[in-house]
């Protein structure tokens, strides 16, 4: 029941944000030496996601226990490798296996995936005695996993979806099980794999149902950078650098050894022992590509402003381009700001707002940022004071007159 609940919840946390995910793989791919594999990132993104799913449902219902425990065991061990690989050489700094909404160090990844391995163990060695259950046992095993769920959602992420759509999916497959007994593994799988794949592709091709960055809607980006009075500043050590013969040796100035002269100096370094307050935002800057910086700018701004976000411009939804450029002429028209940001080139930016006729300024920022910022690309964000007023993706890019009826001057 643990391992089908932890299963469930990881995978709708990350179909939630399958785009999300997908950034992360390709994180690995590169660690890897596999860049190539990030051109099937979002595939295997939200396959993975609907995967797992599938696999905690049918654990809790018993449904093809051996081919089920092979897939949990194969799963578990790749990402307990992956979770350690990330830990030990420090390559990836968060897995990824909650997406946004709990975020996890190396090696808290790793202890998590050992515990599972352990659970998972139990389940692979019988699984040959695993078998369906029948009404009371599906009943008794989804109630103890709904809990299981309702804890975790409610008390880790404060999200309460999966609760909903875990006793939806469950309470279906029971309905469907008893009522048609000749197909219980057809009930279990089908039924779970077309809700998982139906609500990944739902948040893919518009926005995550759950936002759990920095720029939430509701989330002030100027209080998101900001470091608070009294926050934990990092603790830093001076270190001396020096090679005898074939070893290097750092020492802090206390332990400077007495036959110095008999060591070559390399460097002064300062390392970070204890790292203090991180804001949850680090990199937003509104540039202008040279000297000039326009946050204060637009994050002071009184009145609305809109922000289209494109983190590359040549692989964005180009089909949305006249929509974008009649709402900007509105907006403008409106007194309403209006400004792109992209990690595209300056002179690459030109050629795209030349061809695409986008009669708006265009300005630049770090391409992690501006993918953490909306998962669309383009997307657009309004603003006020600092404030995320609310965002769309291109798929529901809105009219302007439908804007002014939402939020009126």
């Amino acid at each position: 029941m643990l391992v089908g609940a932890l299963f469930i919840v990881s995978g709708l946390i990350k179909a939630n944000d399958a785009l999300g995910f997908s950034y992360k793989l390709e994180e690995y791919f590169t660690v890897f030496g596999t860049p190539w594999m990030s051109e099937y990132a979002l595939f295997l993104a939200a396959f993975v996601c609907i995967l797992e799913i599938i696999l905690g449902v049918a654990v809790i219902f018993g449904s093809r226990s051996v081919l089920v425990s092979w897939l949990l065991l194969l799963m578990i061990v790749f990402f307990t490798f992956l979770t350690f690989y990330s830990a030990y050489f420090n390559k990836v700094t968060d897995c990824g296996c909650f997406g946004d909404a709990l975020k996890l160090t190396p090696w808290e990844s790793f202890t998590k995936d050992v515990v599972l391995l352990f659970f998972v163990m139990v389940i692979f060695i019988d699984r040959n005695r695993i078998k369906l259950g029948d009404l009371k046992s599906d009943i008794i095993n989804s109630s103890v996993a709904l809990v299981l769920i309702a804890l975790f959602s409610s008390l880790v992420i404060n999200w309460n979806f999966p609760i909903i759509f875990s006793l939806s999916m469950l309470a279906g497959i029971i309905l469907i099980k008893n009522f048609m007994p000749s197909i219980p593994n057809t009930a279990i799988l089908g039924l779970s794999g077309l809700l998982s794949t139906y609500f990944t592709y739902h948040c893919l091709n518009h926005l995550p149902v759950k936002d759990f960055r920095p720029y939430a809607i509701g989330k002030n980006i100027v209080e998101g950078m900001s470091v608070p009075e009294g926050a934990p500043q990092d603790s830093i050590v001076m270190l001396f650098q020096y090679k005898k013969g074939d070893q290097m040796f750092e020492f802090t100035p206390e332990q400077l050894p007495e036959d110095l002269d008999q060591y070559e100096f390399v460097d002064r370094i300062d390392k970070v022992v204890r790292q203090g307050y991180i804001p949850p935002i680090k990199d937003f800057k509104i540039s202008d590509g040279a000297e000039g910086d326009y946050t204060n700018q637009y994050l002071s701004h009184d009145g609305y402003v809109f922000m289209l976000v494109a983190y590359d411009l040549f692989k964005s939804d180009v089909d949305v381009q006249p929509k974008i450029n009649a709402f900007a002429e509105a907006s403008q028209k409106s007194k309403i700001p209006f400004f792109g940001i992209t990690s595209t080139s300056p002179a690459d930016t030109d050629k795209f707002r030349h061809e695409h006729q986008n009669m708006f300024d265009y300005y630049f920022c770090d391409a992690t940022t501006l993918k953490t910022i909306i998962r669309s690309n383009p997307g657009l964000v309004l603003m006020k004071k600092g404030t995320v007023i609310d965002m769309w993706h291109f798929n529901d890019f809105p009219a302007f007159e439908d804007f002014r009826k939402t939020y009126p001057e």
